[in-house]
């Protein structure tokens, strides 16, 4: 059928009456835009550097998303919720970009003091052209550091043993931790916490699952599978005491 269209149609309608016409350019030859991509060494170290500078960029932004996780709260949050779904015996619902929507917009909300620290310390005496690039780096990474380290105030045997492991001495203060210890230290500290918080969340579930297979054994009903039967007492458990209101509070008061 288009080609039947097409074939209909008049010439006219394709043709452009007013065309311009470059300069040096023939009537009936339109010029081609030609982009020349060449490759030169650089006149002098600086450009060197200003370019290993831009490659370092690019490969941070590419790796922004596993910063946004591994740096900020959205570790802990994202398998908290993922273990409530599991305990409620629940596949389906919520869908799982749902509950990383709740993490991510949790996350703004527990790093937004951190955020606009950056933002008025770093990012705006930047812009004025107050501080250079690596004063920026300097003072961006600070409130992240210590939103990391606060984290792990009161527990810092993972920044002890990854400093062992690094063969570094021991730090006499915050200071003096590496940033690359400290970010492995912190997403260690984040997943041992998360999956404390996933076996306080599951021993309520876990007991309504057994009371629930030992009726059913009691009463021979052996080859019904218990979660079909557990999960709405979970589910009206969950409800009954408010059950989300009381995670997202318990969540956000966990970090420090």
């Amino acid at each position: 059928m288009l080609f039947f269209i097409l074939a209909l149609t008049p010439p006219s309608l394709f043709a452009q009456e007013d065309a311009p016409i470059l300069p040096g350019a023939d009537e009936g030859n339109l010029p081609v835009p030609f982009v020349d991509l060449t490759v030169r060494e650089p006149d002098s170290n600086q450009e060197a550097a200003l370019s290993i500078q831009l490659l370092l960029l690019l490969t941070i932004i590419s790796l922004a998303p596993s910063i946004a996780v591994l740096m900020t709260s959205f570790l802990r949050i994202s398998i908290v919720l993922d273990f409530v779904k599991r305990a409620l015996s629940l596949q389906q619902v919520p869908p799982a970009t749902v509950l990383m929507g709740i993490a991510l917009f949790l996350t703004l909300f527990i790093m937004f003091p951190t955020f606009t620290e950056v933002y008025q310390e770093a990012f705006v005496p930047f812009t004025d052209g107050s501080i250079d690039s690596e004063e920026l780096y300097e003072k961006a990474s600070a409130p992240i550091r210590y939103f990391m380290y606060r984290q792990m105030s009161g527990d810092a045997a993972n920044i002890s043993l990854f400093m062992n492991m690094a063969g570094l001495s021991r730090p006499v203060s915050f200071a003096d931790v590496p940033t690359y210890v400290l970010i492995p230290a912190f997403v260690l500290h984040e997943l041992t916490v998360a999956f404390r918080i996933g076996i306080y969340i599951y021993i309520p579930f876990i007991i309504i699952d057994m009371v629930v297979a030992s009726v059913l054994m009691s009463m021979g009903m052996i080859m019904l599978p218990p979660v079909m039967i557990s999960m709405p007492f979970k589910l009206i458990l969950f409800v009954l005491v408010d059950g989300w209101t009381l995670l997202i509070r318990q969540i956000v008061l966990s970090f420090s």
